[in-house]
């Protein structure tokens, strides 16, 4: 890519991003939350890491295809954090609304390939429930991800103590200590390390779900061991999510129009498109 070339929505002018839609550029639709992290990570946590990973994966993606990434939509879904105090949640209504809304504004503009990119795991549920429900009204290919799980085992191949991303964990707080270091209080992670098992507690029985507070798991709202966390292996981490993201979007698998294998009826009649 060019270094003059700009992917930040925000920074860039109405014409520039009309040349953008022009170009059949793909928008990342970043989601987040603002929500406690623990006693040692601050709320904008998902935020500032979901940001991050998308403007390194636009980065490397443009010079393939133009790239551009929406500002982030920092409000989500954190009703679970609520009893700890800092956390702004939205109702499911009012997301899918807001969602809805900026999805609307995008395919306005012309945009037609849109990545929804969720770095908050209480969105992912509600994510894919928009993209279901949006995917057939829109005239544009809506793709949702989140990063943890796109990179999987890139990411978990760093980690010491966790099977994978951990709310305030090893993880979490090496790519913090990577994007802004100075928010990361360092003075006790060894004593802070919490919540080992937080993966399961939204699950009961062998795969079946329930909703739990995150109190449910943790009394300090953080799961995992921060102690191991460093800033080397934040760094590895933030590469590997925006590698992960990249492929997706360059994948032409990723936005290729939907196929229609019908054909004709068991009868020999041809459907009728």
């Amino acid at each position: 890519m060019s270094h003059a070339a700009e992917i930040d929505w925000s920074r860039l002018k109405a014409h520039e991003l009309r040349a953008l839609a022009a170009q059949n550029a793909v928008v990342i639709l970043p989601i987040a939350s603002i929500e406690q992290h623990g006693p040692h990570l601050p709320v904008m946590t998902d935020t500032r890491l979901g940001f991050e990973v998308n403007i390194r994966a636009a980065r490397r993606a443009y010079a393939t295809r133009p790239v551009v990434v929406a500002p982030v939509v920092w409000s989500g879904l954190s009703e679970h954090h609520m009893p700890y105090g800092g956390t702004l949640t939205l109702s499911h209504a009012t997301f899918r609304a807001v969602l809805r809304d900026l999805i609307d504004s995008l395919v306005r503009h012309g945009f037609r390939d849109i990545l929804i990119s969720n770095s908050h795991g209480g969105n992912q549920v509600a994510m894919q429930q928009i993209c279901d429900e949006l995917s057939p009204q829109v005239e544009a290919t809506l793709v949702a991800t989140t990063y943890v799980t796109e990179a999987g085992e890139s990411l978990s191949q760093h980690l010491q103590d966790q099977q994978g991303v951990m709310h305030a964990g090893e993880a979490e707080t090496s790519m913090m200590m990577v994007c802004e270091p100075d928010l990361v209080d360092t003075s006790a992670l060894a004593e802070i390390t919490d919540g080992m098992d937080g993966g399961r507690f939204l699950k009961a029985g062998k795969a079946s779900y329930r909703w739990r507070p995150f109190t449910h798991v943790t009394a300090n709202g953080m799961a995992g061991n921060p102690a191991r966390a460093t800033a080397e292996k934040g760094e590895a981490m933030l590469e590997a999510a925006a590698d992960a993201l990249a492929a997706l979007i360059l994948d032409p698998q990723t936005w290729a129009p939907p196929e229609d294998r019908r054909g004709e009826d068991t009868m020999g009649v041809p459907f009728h498109r």
